[in-house]
C-alpha cells in the first residue's frame, strides 16, 4: 500500500471492511435461513408420511387395495400443493396403490439390492425431498407371527414432497440480504468520499507549499484555518518555512565568505600544483639520472673488473708457483663478489622502480638445476657439506618461463644455506604443487642444519641492506640484498616465500613459483630403456643423499638394494655398487674401501663431496671405475650405469683433466671495444680459438672495416665514444660486405628486456662481461660452423644451450627437427627453401595492398608459405598464414588485411635474422 496515495487508503480502509463484513454476515444468515427451510420442509413430510403409514396399516393386513388407496387420496388431495405423489408398496417390493399413476415409480421403489427401511428415510433433491417410512403390522394376529420379537413389515409408503415453496423464500431472503449489503456498501462509499474530501484537500493545500517552499520560494504561507492536528501541522510547517528563509539569508551570507576564501585558496593551491609539477619534473629526471647513472656505473665497474678476471684466468693458465696460483685464485675470487654486489645493487634498483620484466624461455628444470649445483658445489665441497637434491618424480621437467632468475632465486637460497652451514648437509627438494592445462606450479624446498634464525631476527631477514645480525656481515659478507631481490623475483613468478628456523638447528626456506608447461621435450633424451630393470647396490650413509638416489633410480625403473657397512664386509657381489663417501678428512678410509669392494663388483662408482681433480684421481687409481662429485648428476649417473667402463672412464672424467688440446678455427674475427683492457683480453682469448683477429676502438672503426674487409663473426660493445654500438651494427647491416655477418653484443649486465632489442637492432647474439672461456666457446660453436675444440664438457653444454635459445614465440628447434624426422640435413634445407620464397611474397604482398592483384591470387602465394611452414620450426609464421588464408578464404578485403599482412612481413625478418643462427645449430648436428 506505500505506492498508493491517502485517498486511495481512505476508500481502501472504508469500503474494503464494510464489503467484507457484510458479505459474511449476509452469507452466514442466508445459509443459516436455508438450513432452516429445509429442516422444516423435512419436518412437514415426516409429520404427513408416518400417520399416514399407521393409517394404511390396517388395509395392507387384510390385502385391501381400496382401503388403502382411498386413505392416501384423502391425504394427497388435503396437501396437495406440497405432496407431488404417494406411493405404497408390499412386502415384496410391488406397488400396491398410488394417489396417482405415473409411468415411471423407479424414484419410489427402493432398489431389489437394498433392504427395506426400518425407521423413516429422507433423501433431498433440488426440488423435492422423497422421503420413505416402513408398514409395521399392529394388530393382534400380526403379533402371533411376530419374527424374533419384531412386528411383521407390510411393506413402506414413499411420497414426494415439493420444495418449490421454501426455495421461493429462500430465494427472498437471499434478494433482501444482498440488498442489504449493497445498501451498506454505498453507504460506506458515500461516507469514505466525504472523509477523503475532509482529510485530503487540506493535505494537498499543505503539500503545494511543502513543494513551493522545496522549489526555493521560502516566501510561501498556508493560508487556511484548520482545526486539530491539521491546524498544529499547518502551523509548523509555516515556522519551518520562516526558519529557512532566516538561515537561507544566513547561508548566502557564509557563501559570500567561503567563496572569498575559497578564491584565495584556489590561487594557493594553484600555486603549490606549479611547485608540485615542478617538483614531479625534476623527481622524473633524477629517476632518469639515477637509472641512467647505474647502467653507467655498471658498465664503468664492469668493465675495469672484466679486465681483471679476464686477465687472471689468462695468467693462470701459464705455468705459475703454488703461492701464485693461490694469489690469482684470491684476486679473481674477490673480483667475481665485486661483480656480484654490483649486480645485486642494480638488480634491487630495477625491482624497486618497478622495471623488472620476466622472460618466457623453453628450459629443462633438471637441467637448471644441475647448472646451480655445478656452480656452488665447490664452496660445499670446502666445508664437506653434503647436498642432495630430491625431485619428485610427478615433478613436470619441460617448462616455459624465466629460468635465468629461477636460477639465481636458487643460487641466492642454495648459496646462503651453504654459506651458513658449517658442518652437516643442505637438502633441495621439488615437488609439484598443482598441475593444470596449461601451467604449472612447482614448490621448492632448501633446508640445512646451520647455525639458525631467531623469530626477532626473522621480521628483518627481507628488509634491504639487512642481514639476521650485523656480524653476519662482518663474519660472512655480503650486502643484505639477495634475499630481499629472491623475494621480490618470486613474488613477480605468482609465488610466495616462507621461512621456518631454530636456531642452531638449522633454517628452512620454501616457495612456490608458477610456470607455463612447455611442449617441447628439452634436453637429450636419457638412455631409459638401458636403465630399466637395472640393479644396482647402493651404500651410502647420508638418508637425504640415500633418497636422492633411490628416487631417481626408482624413476628408471630400477631396482635398487641398500647396503650397510655390514654387507660391505661380506664376501657378496655386485654387478653395479655405487659408493657414497662424505668423510673426506679421512682419505685413506676411502681408498681403503674402494680396494676391499673393487674385488666384488663390475662396475665400481664412486660418490664423493670434492670437485679436486686429484682426489678423483686418486680413487680412480685406487680402483673406482667412475668418480662423480655429489649431488650426483642424473646424466652423468645415466651415461655410467649403462656406458662401458673404458668410455666412462675417458668421457666422464674429462671435466676433472686440467689438459687442454685446442685447435684454432681458421676464421676473421672483428673484435670492438673501446677500453684497452678489455679488447686486450678479448684479443688475447680469440687467439687461443681462431687464426686471425681484428681489433676496432669505436663503432666508427668498426663500420669502416667492415665496409673494406668480410668478417666471419663480429664482437661488439655497446657504449662506446664516437658511435656506440647498436648504431654501428645498424649501418653494417644495411651497407657493405657483412650485412649477413653474425654479430654478438658484448655489454655488462644485460637487463631484462635488453636481450629483445638487441636481436631486433641488428645482432644475432650476446655476450655478458665478465666474459670466460666457456661462454666464448660456446658462442664460437654457435656461431661457426666448426666443432673442433678437444673439451667434450664443453660441446654437451653448448648443444644444450643452443637448443634452449634456439626455441621461442617465432621458431622451434625441436619442432623442425620432428618435421624432418630428426634428419638435420633436411630440416636445413626445408628452412632454406622457405626463406627463398620470402622475397617473392613480398612482391605479391606489396602488389596485393596496392591494389596490382587481386585477394585471390595474393591467397595462393599465402597457401603456398602455410605448406612451407608445415615442414619447418617457423611456428608463428604458419599460423600467421593459416589466419590469412582463412581470412582470405571468407573473402575478407585486402585493406582490412593489412595489419595482419605486416605482421606476417616483421616476422618473415625476424626468420631471415635468426637464420645464420638456426642454419648453424642444424649445420653442426648433420
Amino acid at each position: 500500500m506505500t505506492k498508493y496515495g491517502l485517498k486511495a487508503r481512505v476508500y481502501f480502509f472504508t469500503i474494503v471492511p464494510t464489503i467484507i463484513i457484510g458479505i459474511a454476515l449476509a452469507s452466514y444468515f442466508s445459509f443459516h435461513r436455508n438450513r432452516q427451510l429445509d429442516d422444516f420442509v423435512v419436518e412437514r413430510a415426516i409429520n404427513v408420511i408416518e400417520p399416514l403409514a399407521i393409517a394404511t396399516e390396517f388395509g395392507m393386513t387384510r390385502s385391501n387395495r381400496e382401503k388403502v388407496k382411498s386413505v392416501i387420496d384423502v391425504t394427497h388431495r388435503r396437501m396437495s400443493p406440497f405432496i407431488q405423489s404417494v406411493a405404497v408398496f408390499d412386502s415384496n417390493n410391488r406397488l400396491f396403490a398410488t394417489s396417482n399413476y405415473q409411468s415411471d415409480f423407479g424414484q419410489h421403489q427402493i432398489a431389489d439390492e437394498q433392504a427395506f427401511p426400518e425407521d423413516t428415510q429422507v433423501e433431498v433433491y433440488p426440488k423435492s425431498i422423497l422421503i420413505r417410512t416402513p408398514i409395521w403390522s399392529e394388530s393382534e394376529t400380526a403379533y402371533g407371527n411376530m419374527d424374533q420379537g419384531k412386528p411383521k413389515l407390510l411393506g413402506y409408503v414413499s411420497l414426494v414432497y415439493n420444495k418449490e415453496q421454501a426455495l421461493l423464500l429462500q430465494f427472498r431472503d437471499t434478494v433482501i440480504s444482498s440488498s442489504i449489503v449493497i445498501l451498506g456498501i454505498g453507504l460506506s462509499f458515500l461516507f469514505a468520499y466525504f472523509l477523503s474530501k475532509f482529510v485530503n484537500e487540506p493535505i494537498y493545500n499543505i503539500l503545494r507549499v511543502v513543494n513551493s517552499i522545496r522549489q526555493g520560494k521560502l516566501d510561501t504561507r498556508i493560508n487556511a484555518n484548520y482545526t486539530g492536528e491539521l491546524g498544529l501541522l499547518s502551523k509548523g510547517i509555516d515556522a519551518l518555512a520562516e526558519s529557512m528563509a532566516e538561515y537561507h539569508e544566513e547561508m548566502h551570507q557564509s557563501i559570500d565568505q567561503a567563496t572569498s576564501d575559497l578564491r584565495e585558496t584556489l590561487e594557493q593551491i594553484e600555486i603549490q600544483n606549479i611547485e608540485l609539477d615542478i617538483a614531479k619534473r625534476e623527481a622524473m629526471q633524477a629517476a632518469e639520472v639515477k637509472s641512467q647513472f647505474l647502467a653507467n656505473m655498471s658498465h664503468e665497474l664492469r668493465t675495469p673488473l672484466n679486465g681483471v678476471i679476464g686477465f687472471t684466468r689468462q695468467v693462470m693458465k701459464t705455468p705459475v708457483t703454488a703461492s701464485q696460483a693461490d694469489y690469482l685464485n684470491t684476486i679473481e675470487r674477490s673480483a667475481n663478489n665485486l661483480l656480484s654486489i654490483i649486480n645485486d645493487i642494480l638488480d634491487f634498483s630495477k625491482l624497486e622502480a618497478g622495471e623488472f620484466e620476466l622472460q618466457k624461455i623453453d628450459f629443462d628444470l633438471r637441467d637448471s638445476i644441475n647448472e646451480v649445483l655445478t656452480l656452488l658445489m665447490p664452496s660445499a665441497h670446502d666445508k664437506f657439506l653434503e647436498i642432495a637434491l630430491i625431485m619428485d618424480e610427478d615433478v613436470p621437467l619441460s617448462l616455459r618461463g624465466d629460468s635465468f632468475h629461477y636460477q639465481q632465486i636458487l643460487t641466492n637460497l642454495i648459496g646462503n644455506a651453504i654459506k651458513f652451514t658449517n658442518n652437516g648437509q643442505v637438502r633441495i627438494r621439488f615437488t609439484l604443487g598443482s598441475l593444470h592445462d596449461k601451467s604449472v606450479v612447482i614448490h621448492t624446498e632448501v633446508s640445512d642444519t646451520g647455525i639458525g634464525i631467531s623469530e626477532q631476527q626473522q621480521s628483518q631477514l627481507f628488509q634491504a641492506f639487512k642481514q639476521a645480525d650485523t656480524s653476519i656481515s662482518r663474519e660472512y659478507g655480503g650486502t643484505g640484498l639477495g634475499l630481499v631481490i629472491t623475494k621480490k623475483l618470486i613474488e613477480l613468478m605468482d609465488g610466495r616465500i616462507e621461512l621456518h628456523s631454530e636456531v642452531g638447528k638449522g633454517s628452512i626456506f620454501s616457495f612456490t613459483t608458477h610456470f607455463e608447461l612447455s611442449p617441447l621435450e628439452l634436453g637429450e633424451a636419457l638412455p631409459i630403456e638401458q636403465l630399466q630393470q637395472l640393479q644396482l647396490a647402493v651404500y651410502e650413509p647420508n638418508p637425504s643423499s640415500y633418497q636422492a638416489i633411490d628416487t631417481l633410480c626408482s624413476q628408471w625403473q630400477m631396482e635398487i638394494e641398500s647396503l650397510s657397512s655390514t654387507h660391505l664386509s661380506s664376501r657378496s657381489f655386485y654387478p653395479r655398487l655405487l659408493l657414497g663417501f662424505s668423510d673426506l678428512n679421512q682419505p685413506q678410509h676411502l681408498l681403503s674401501q674402494i680396494e676391499q669392494l673393487r674385488k666384488h663388483t663390475d662396475l665400481l662408482i664412486v660418490a664423493i663431496n670434492s670437485c679436486d681433480p686429484q682426489v678423483h684421481q686418486q680413487a680412480l687409481d685406487a680402483g673406482a671405475d667412475i668418480c662423480l662429485p655429489k649431488p650426483l648428476e642424473h646424466r652423468k649417473l645415466a651415461a655410467a650405469l649403462v656406458a662401458d667402463q673404458q668410455r666412462q672412464a675417458n668421457e666422464l672424467q674429462a671435466p676433472l683433466i686440467s689438459s687442454r688440446d685446442i685447435v684454432q678455427l681458421d676464421i676473421r674475427v672483428l673484435a670492438v671495444d673501446d677500453n684497452s683492457a678489455n679488447l686486450k683480453l678479448i684479443a688475447a682469448m680469440l687467439a687461443e680459438y681462431v687464426v686471425d683477429v681484428e681489433l676496432a676502438r669505436n663503432g666508427e672503426q668498426a663500420y669502416q672495416r667492415c665496409l673494406e674487409t668480410s668478417y666471419d663473426l663480429i664482437l661488439m660493445d655497446i657504449q662506446m665514444p664516437v658511435m656506440d654500438g647498436l648504431t654501428a651494427i645498424k649501418n653494417i647491416r644495411h651497407q657493405g660486405l657483412n650485412q649477413r655477418t653474425p654479430a654478438i653484443a658484448v655489454t655488462a649486465h644485460i637487463l631484462t628486456g635488453e636481450q629483445s632489442s638487441f636481436l631486433e637492432q641488428g645482432f644475432n647474439d650476446y655476450l655478458e662481461k665478465p666474459i670466460d672461456d666457456e661462454k666464448l666457446q660456446q658462442c664460437l660453436n654457435r656461431w661457426v660452423n666448426h666443432s673442433n675444440f678437444s673439451n667434450p664438457q664443453i660441446k654437451a653444454e653448448t648443444i644444450i644451450t643452443d637448443f634452449v635459445e634456439l626455441e621461442s614465440d617465432s621458431y622451434s628447434h625441436q619442432l623442425a627437427m620432428d618435421r624432418a624426422q630428426h634428419k638435420p640435413d633436411l630440416a636445413l634445407e626445408m628452412l632454406r627453401l622457405l626463406s627463398n620464397d620470402f622475397e617473392v611474397l613480398r612482391i605479391h604482398i606489396a602488389a596485393a595492398l596496392s591494389g596490382t592483384i587481386s585477394a585471390q591470387e595474393l591467397k595462393q602465394h599465402i597457401h603456398k608459405l602455410n605448406g612451407g611452414c608445415a615442414y619447418t620450426g617457423a611456428k608463428r609464421l604458419k599460423s600467421l598464414s593459416h589466419d590469412l588464408e582463412t581470412a582470405l578464404d571468407k573473402n575478407t578485403s585486402i585493406e582490412e588485411l593489412e595489419p595482419e599482412l605486416f605482421e606476417l612481413e616483421d616476422e618473415m625478418d625476424k626468420i631471415l635474422a635468426a637464420q645464420p643462427q638456426l642454419e648453424a645449430a642444424l649445420m653442426k648436428k648433420t
